[in-house]
């Protein structure tokens, strides 16, 4: 405890996710704790070596009520080459992390996954639920969910309550990957092959996310709850880039192009994975995150704007 408030531990503070989640704790009544590998700039870091199996996390777990694990290795320059670093920080380093947790007397261990541990796409297939088989794609998604089953594995009987979270993209200031390539385009008025795609995709504004960390951290559950977390509407790709177009104050410049023309052209260009990250659907059912009671605070085009203007700023 610190000053009588609860105190959180949050890997990966400093990483995109990180930067947003610790202000809105710290704003709700948590002491804020930062697992960080540089050396500390003040009172609320604790130097940790690099994630793995073998960490020291005593001193960053001393007096912790509960942890936001948000620290994982995502990508890697050769990634076929790369099962055992994926395996010794997602898979290794968070069981290793979770059972010095439950060695402390933590409460509340949250684990944020990714929706890739069902796949890249649903196409032809119903919305994704949180009880479905995974189906794991890329070594990410699969040390994720190879993560997922250990912690469950994990729980029973130790005292520690688990919450997982399959998030799928997350946008917000800072945001890398698709959406800081996306936001490029529209901002620079690149024309985009994009206006016949005809799918239904999931997002996930960084805020949202953050909200949903402090409800379960408020409102604990069972010992072992997986939940999949997205803002309220799921929209087509040529529909979301309008939308961000929109909080840019511009328009999108997007045009016709064939959709299998367009996914032979993604697969000669060696870009076979935006065939379904861009065209095909990743629908999810958001039935079981309604029923915990909890809303997503902000709307896609308040999130948009919300990404863009404190990008600006």
């Amino acid at each position: 405890m610190s000053d009588g408030r609860p105190t959180v531990l949050v890997t990966g503070a400093s990483g995109f996710v990180g930067r947003h989640v610790l202000p809105l704790l710290e704003r709700n009544g948590w002491s804020t704790r930062r697992a960080v590998r540089t050396p500390p700039r003040d009172a609320r870091d604790v130097q940790i070596e690099s994630l793995g199996p073998t960490t020291d996390w005593r001193a960053a777990l001393a007096g912790v009520n509960a942890v936001v694990h948000l620290a994982a290795r995502v990508h890697h320059q050769d990634e076929e080459h790369a099962i055992e670093l994926y395996h010794n920080i997602n898979v290794g380093g968070t069981l290793h992390l979770a059972r010095a947790a439950i060695a402390a007397g933590v409460r509340d261990f949250i684990f944020v996954s990714t929706i890739l541990v069902h796949g890249r796409s649903n196409d032809g297939r119903p919305p994704f639920r949180e009880d479905d088989i995974l189906t794991p794609r890329g070594l990410y998604g699969m040390s994720k969910a190879a993560a997922e089953v250990r912690l469950k594995e994990l729980v029973p009987g130790n005292g520690m309550r688990v919450t997982v979270i399959r998030p799928p993209l997350i946008y917000g200031a800072g945001a890398r990957g698709n959406f800081a390539l996306l936001e490029r385009a529209v901002k620079r008025r690149i024309p985009l092959p994009l206006a016949d795609i005809d799918n239904r995709r999931a997002f996930l504004s960084v805020q949202n996310l953050a909200a949903f960390i402090l409800h379960r951290l408020t409102h604990p559950g069972q010992d072992f709850d997986v939940f999949l977390v997205a803002d309220s509407e799921q929209v087509s790709t040529p529909q979301f880039i309008e939308r961000l177009a929109f909080a840019a104050r511009t328009s999108p410049r997007l045009f016709w192009l064939p959709p299998p023309l367009l996914r032979t052209l993604l697969h000669i260009s060696g870009r076979s994975e935006a065939n379904d990250s861009l065209l095909g659907s990743l629908e999810l059912d958001l039935s079981k995150l309604a029923a915990s009671g909890w809303r997503p605070p902000i709307s896609l085009d308040e999130g948009l704007k919300l990404a863009l203007d404190q990008t600006a700023g």
